[in-house]
């Protein structure tokens, strides 16, 4: 690694000058303390440094005898503050040949900016030693750097996360490759956000954290992800391999705190493991099965150092001896298609029940054929509503109100019932025990089963009893529904907001708002009353019925389809720390609008970061409360902080609001009061979701 011995030894001498605009009264104290040599990085320490919006810093690096010009380009990429994006660019400028300066626009100098600067003079110090030197050294590359590369290598363009100690400059040289980094104060639901990223777009979703409870903030997100089979990465810093005993800081044994969550676990103990180690998650999240895997990468290993060209012989060494196998969908039997078609052929009431497994699948299609082509009525669960319209003629969706499928045992199924159980994992099929079971993925095993149906086609028509049957009850349920929903009761109930968020969803049209919906009241009902027309506009609590991954959610689908609206419809204490989640919609540039239902709100320090965040960024964000008693003016909240907010108690209000909010698609508050005792029976086992 090039060190500052190669310069000659030059003097760096750091200042920080103050470009005054509407210099208030108080300056702040800006003190340059000294800078030290840690392993060929410069450090640069700053005592006492505070905030102040008027100031606008500039950062001068002065080196004798060495022209910089030549080696500024590759430099000048994005700088992050706290590993949030774009909060800074760099911007070069020239005085004198031996002078660079970087300026930003006003932003809150922390401890973070040392590691940003730190990252930056490693980065001009090594070009500017290769220059000095005639390139006698040839270029490194850190364990930092690497992960990074493997990273963009991969496809990774979007990863979650909470930058520090040891994982920052990881953060920095991710971005510097293009990858979109989604800063949050919290892991858990970081995390949350990357499950659901992961769901949506088919493709891992990356979860950064720092060693210790950084991990185990995380796990939560891991463990939803593989709860839910959706494929996710967490890569995590850990304490140095050096002092494992010892009681390092943040020191856990990690690989046995993820294992019960993840369904693969590595540890990169060494710079030259890490193209395999990272290829290797990212591919057993996918494979199969999906779900969460789990990246240890120590301390050390993140500030070993190779060759540039080791470092791409390692990556492209790595992907040369990828397991293919391993990604590939596994091969369908032809005579289990034939027998499903048989069984089908022959049912006297038959049913496809589908739900997220066919929706990450992308397997709507295929359903949409086979439906239509047989005539056979079909039932979506939660999350799988809209992979066909809830508005189709043959949805079962309204048939029965209770969405539990009771293991496929009586009495809400015949004791004769026989299941076709599609699933890509095997093992999955062996515990069910169906009738059927078919290993594969669900698009492709659809899709054959509507071709072999083609080939001898068979109908159940409109008139056949079992059909009629279903199209009666729908009916039937609907219209009770509807009695409940046409009444405007004020105060609220939780039936005529619902309604009139149904309504102001469907108007929006194409592409159709994402729904993100979890609780108890709000989840049920709006399982029953929201309408879903499109695949994979629907989360919600998911396989562990986990609570308080709303935001998350929803941060996630803006940041996967950023054409859309999002539309969170929340549940009693599904947001605790609720200022703190907040503050991470900021961050986003899409749409977001959120429909809390009596949100808890735990206030702490991060409402600071909530009120720093917004007038730092002036970032778009829309949130909707419904308060069933609660003595929190939501409204206000977001008001305090630069938002819109509104107060609904009415239905004229909270239609006008709607409309507002969802035409801005700016960040706004609708507190939507409630009747406090809507609701009550909740909570009792029986009505359990």
């Amino acid at each position: 690694m090039p060190r500052f011995g190669v310069l000659g030894s030059p003097t760096i001498f750091f200042t920080l000058k103050k470009n005054l605009r509407n210099f208030p009264q108080t300056t702040p104290n800006v003190v340059p303390k000294d800078y030290r040599k840690v392993s060929g990085r410069c450090i640069l320490d700053i005592k006492g440094l505070r905030y102040s919006k008027c100031l606008e810093y500039s950062l001068s690096l002065k080196i004798p005898s060495v022209s910089l010009v030549p080696f500024l380009e590759p430099l000048t990429e994005p700088l992050l503050y706290g590993g949030l994006q774009p909060p800074v660019r760099v911007r070069a400028r020239f005085a004198r040949p031996n002078q660079f300066y970087i300026s930003s626009r006003p932003f809150s100098f922390r401890a973070v900016l040392a590691t940003a600067v730190s990252d930056f003079l490693f980065l001009l110090i090594q070009s500017t030693s290769m220059a000095d030197a005639g390139h006698k050294n040839p270029p490194t590359v850190d364990g930092n750097s690497l992960v990074a590369m493997c990273l963009a290598r991969a496809g990774v363009d979007k990863m979650f996360g909470v930058v520090g100690i040891p994982v920052t400059s990881l953060a920095n040289r991710a971005v510097a490759l293009g990858v979109r980094f989604i800063a949050f104060h919290n892991e858990q639901s970081a995390g949350y956000a990357a499950s659901a990223y992961g769901y949506l777009t088919r493709r891992p979703g990356v979860l950064l954290t720092v060693s210790g409870p950084g991990c185990v903030h995380g796990l939560a997100g891991l463990s939803n992800a593989t709860a839910n089979a959706w494929p996710m990465v967490m890569i995590s810093g850990s304490s140095e391999q050096s002092f494992t005993g010892r009681g390092d800081f943040q020191e856990l044994d990690q690989l046995a705190a993820v294992k019960p969550f993840s369904k693969f676990s590595a540890k990169a103990t060494d710079i030259t493991k890490i193209p395999a180690s990272v290829f290797s998650v990212i591919d057993w999240a996918v494979a199969g099965r999906p779900g969460g895997t789990y990246l240890d990468v120590p301390s050390d290993v993140l500030h070993q150092t190779v060759d540039k060209s080791e470092a791409e012989r390692l990556i492209t060494e790595a992907l040369n001896s990828r397991n293919k196998d391993l990604i590939e969908k596994p091969r369908i039997n032809y005579s289990e298609i034939q027998k499903a078609v048989e069984l089908l052929r022959t049912a006297q009431r038959p049913l496809i029940v589908f739900g997220k497994g066919a929706a990450y699948a992308r397997a709507e299609n295929e359903l949409t054929k086979l439906v239509e082509s047989t005539g056979m009525p079909f039932l979506p669960t939660p999350m799988g509503k809209g992979l066909l319209p809830d508005t189709h003629e043959l949805a079962a969706t309204a048939a029965r109100l209770n969405w539990l499928l009771h293991f496929g045992e009586p009495p809400k199924w015949s004791k004769d019932v026989k299941f076709i159980l599609v699933d890509i994992c095997k093992e999955e099929i062996e515990l069910r025990k169906p009738c059927l079971g078919i290993v594969g993925d669900a698009k492709d095993v659809v899709g054959m089963i509507h071709k072999e149906i083609k080939d001898d086609p068979f109908c159940l028509g409109r008139t056949h009893p079992w059909v009629e049957a279903i199209k009666n009850k729908t009916k039937e349920n609907v219209a009770k529904m509807e009695v409940q929903l046409v009444k405007d009761v004020v105060p609220f109930n939780f039936m005529t907001p619902m309604r009139i968020i149904r309504d102001a969803i469907l108007a929006v049209g194409s592409p159709a708002p994402i729904v993100v919906s979890e609780g108890a009241n709000t989840m049920d009902i709006g399982r029953a009353v929201l309408v879903q027309t499109e695949p994979r506009t629907r989360l919600d609590a998911g396989t562990w019925g986990t609570m308080g991954v709303g935001l998350g959610y929803c941060i996630a689908a803006a940041v996967a389809s950023p054409d859309r609206l999002v539309v969170a419809v929340e549940g009693t204490l599904d947001l605790d720390s609720a200022p703190w989640k907040l503050r991470f919609i900021y961050v986003l540039l899409g749409q977001v609008s959120a429909v809390l239902s009596n949100l808890s709100v735990s206030c702490n320090s991060s409402m600071n970061d909530l009120n720093e965040t917004l007038v730092r960024y002036q970032l778009p964000v829309v949130v909707i409360v419904f308060n069933n008693g609660g003595v929190y003016a939501y409204h206000l909240l977001l008001e305090a902080f630069g938002g819109k907010g509104y107060l609904a108690g009415n239905p004229d209000e909270l239609k006008s609001a709607l409309a507002q909010a969802f035409t801005a698609r700016k960040p706004t508050v609708i507190n939507v009061r409630i009747d406090p005792y809507a609701g009550a029976e909740s909570g009792r086992l029986q009505h359990k979701n």
